[in-house]
């Protein structure tokens, strides 16, 4: 284990400049470079680097991050191969530290099962090509199929004979603990081996080592099952493993786009030929751990389905899942009765190519298209239709993606767009109201964890906070219900307006300026005389409305500069929550740069900060902003109050809430002069 000291002089010698440049060639503008982004492909450079800041982040597909974070998305490396990349690169020699007891055991334990399915791959493949009936039946299929022996021994792929146990009695005679070749299922309750008489495809996980198997049986008219995989183990999870992701994923990468089969034999043929950006979901349904595996490396995925319109439908209910991560889906469906191997092999790679570029369609399009011609004119069918791709196009995140299908779509079906318009609006909001609610009693369960130590299982209180609806996605206006007066409210990555309820839009945004100011200038001295850190400043200042605050970033942030207020924006760089480690990135990169004429043009004279430097006027005034609009609404739910009272006529609290609003006024009239603005109301 890499000690601390090391850790973090390696932190503190990595320039993200230096690292990035090992794989990006950059180009200095103004105070940044920038280069075309090795996540995705572009022709016009949108990966911004940030020398000052030691931060880099894509502007087009939102990666980034500082070098160590850059490592690990380029290069697929853990956070300690990370380390030593940069350690290599710098000179900087490690100093290892003892593991715990525990945490050794653990770490001996997978390097064993790891070891133990290197033994047996290394078994099969011998198996495979030494002996008679290897070659004779296995080894021959492979043949069969168009396989040559370097893509064999690249992929892993043997034969387990037919003997009850010989690969358990040669790997225990090789010195191998039976116990875990039990662990990883290699055998059985009862000492015998798990395959028998297959034909072997070796399972890898993303950094190639073999974690798994797959046997297909060769006999005809068998009652035994086509294919057995491994069952789970501790280094085996099936829904976060795709096969054939290993050998596929810089290819995944150039090409920015993945494409997915059905079968083992189909990803090796396609590998073979030259299509390496492909793997397989072995003939069960996308799960959210795999798709986002696929999403580490593209947005883009293609799915190739053979002839049989059964099967197509039943693996098309699926996709929704993949709408949800906000992928870009399409579907390429293969002549009858072939499948990717067959054709291949039948056409060539330039016309498969050719096939797949022009037969591959939107799925949404793909799926209106398909169920359409099933409904004919029958009015019924139809409504559960136009049903079906509501819902498919509701689970897409992006608000202008969606608006898009909602009108091809309505094209398709012959209905009218507002039809639409108003089904998905629907369905979003309860799919929006349900994720509020959720994220709610998340909430109440941690506090309540908190407060006790233990989480508690009695039923929340029936009085749940009414959530606001998600603003109609199709709305003519820019930002529907915004004062055009105030800032716009945060966009997504792809720079569309967030999902964010409307009255909620400004409030998000000025909580993020404010978490933008600590993680960016929190060390700061923001009075010389006084000696407080801007951290301190805001932090002190806050407290009387910091209950008021949505946003979770926030509370994270607050409890480490709580602990200590020296603290730097590179330090939440490192933050094991990976959301709070994202949303730093979002906030400290920028797009923009300072035009090279602005200190002449403004006479700005030289020893005055930059604007995005003068964090004390950036504290003040940002305070003062999120305390009016915080009061603002306080007077509004006030005035709500006072109004249902006035119905009531109940004299005595009606007092009390007409001077708790005189006072609230007072505080918000005095904010708005300091702030030299007007309130409208």
């Amino acid at each position: 284990m890499i000690s601390q000291k090391s850790v973090e002089e390696i932190l503190n010698r990595a320039r993200i400049e230096d690292i990035v440049e090992d794989f990006v060639e950059l180009k200095r503008r103004g105070v940044n470079m920038i280069g075309l982004c090795p996540f995705h492909n572009e022709k016009t450079p949108s990966f911004t680097v940030s020398p000052s800041k030691n931060i880099c982040k894509c502007f087009g597909c939102g990666k980034g991050g500082d070098p160590v974070q850059f490592l690990k998305e380029k290069e697929d490396l853990s956070f300690p191969e990370a380390l030593r990349y940069i350690a290599k690169k710098y000179g900087i020699q490690i100093e290892e530290k003892e593991l715990s007891a525990e945490a050794m055991k653990e770490k001996q334990l997978f390097d064993s099962l790891y070891l133990v399915n290197d033994y047996a791959k290394e078994f099969y493949q011998k198996e495979l090509f030494e002996t008679t009936r290897g070659k004779s039946v296995g080894l021959s299929y492979f043949k069969g199929r168009g396989f040559r022996e370097a893509t064999i021994k690249k992929f892993g792929l043997g034969y387990a004979p037919s003997a009850k146990d010989m690969l358990t009695s040669s790997a225990v005679a090789a010195g191998y603990n039976i116990e875990l070749l039990r662990k990883v299922r290699l055998t059985n309750q009862y000492d015998g081996d798990f395959f028998r008489d297959r034909v072997m495809f070796t399972i890898h996980n993303q950094s190639g080592k073999v974690i798994a198997f797959a046997g297909r049986t060769l006999q005809k008219n068998s009652k035994t099952a086509k294919y057995i995989n491994s069952p789970e183990s501790e280094i085996y999870i099936k829904n976060k493993i795709l096969y054939g992701a290993y050998f596929a994923k810089k290819s995944i990468r150039e090409q920015d786009e993945c494409i997915l089969v059905e079968g083992y034999t189909d990803v090796i043929s396609l590998h073979q030929a030259g299509i390496e950006n492909v793997v397989a979901s072995s003939g069960t349904s996308l799960t959210v751990g795999q798709i986002n595996l696929v999403k580490r490396y593209t947005p883009n995925i293609k799915i190739l389905y053979d002839g049989d319109a059964a099967g197509i439908k039943a693996a098309l209910r699926g996709l929704d899942l993949v709408l949800e991560q906000d992928m870009n889906v399409k579907v390429c469906l293969l002549p009858d009765g072939e499948d990717p191997d067959s054709y291949m092999q039948k056409v060539g790679l330039k016309a498969f190519k050719e096939y797949m570029d022009k037969e591959g369609k939107d799925f949404i399009l793909f799926k209106t298209n398909l169920l359409l011609a099933e409904v004919a004119d029958d009015p019924v069918k139809k409504t559960g239709l136009i049903r079906d791709i509501v819902e498919s196009i509701s689970k897409i995140p992006d608000a202008i993606k969606r608006s898009m299908y909602v009108k091809q779509c309505a094209q398709l079906m012959d209905v009218g767009e507002e039809l639409l318009v108003a089904e998905s609006t629907k369905v979003i909001q309860k799919i929006q109201k349900k994720k509020e609610q959720k994220a709610y009693f998340d909430r109440q369960r941690k506090q309540s964890k908190q407060s006790t130590g233990f989480s508690s299982s009695a039923p929340f209180p029936a009085s749940v906070p009414s959530w606001g609806n998600e603003p109609p996605p199709f709305s003519d206006e820019p930002f529907p219900g915004m004062d055009y007066g105030e800032v716009a409210p945060p966009m997504n990555e792809g720079g569309a307006p967030s999902s964010t309820p409307n009255s909620l839009v400004s409030d998000e945004f000025q909580e993020k300026d404010i978490i933008r100011i600590l993680i960016s200038g929190g060390d700061q001295i923001f009075d010389v005389e006084e000696d407080i850190t801007v951290a301190e400043y805001i932090l002190n200042n806050i407290e009387d409305v910091l209950d008021s605050f949505d946003d979770l970033v926030f509370e994270a942030i607050a409890k480490e500069y709580n602990k200590n207020r020296k603290l730097t924006g590179n330090h939440f760089l490192t933050h094991k929550d990976k959301e709070v480690k994202q949303a730093v990135i979002n906030l400290l990169a920028s797009p923009y740069e300072y035009s090279k004429g602005w200190v002449e043009r403004f006479e700005k004279p030289m020893n005055q900060k930059d604007p995005e430097e003068n964090f004390t006027k950036d504290s003040i005034y940002s305070l003062r902003r999120f305390k009016l609009k915080k009061v603002i609404k306080m007077c509004d739910e006030n005035q709500e109050k006072i109004g249902k009272l006035q119905k009531e006529d109940n004299l005595p609290k009606l007092m009390k809430l007409l001077k708790k609003q005189q006072k609230l006024m007072a505080i918000r009239n005095e904010l708005a002069a300091q702030m030299n603005t007007v309130v409208m109301k």
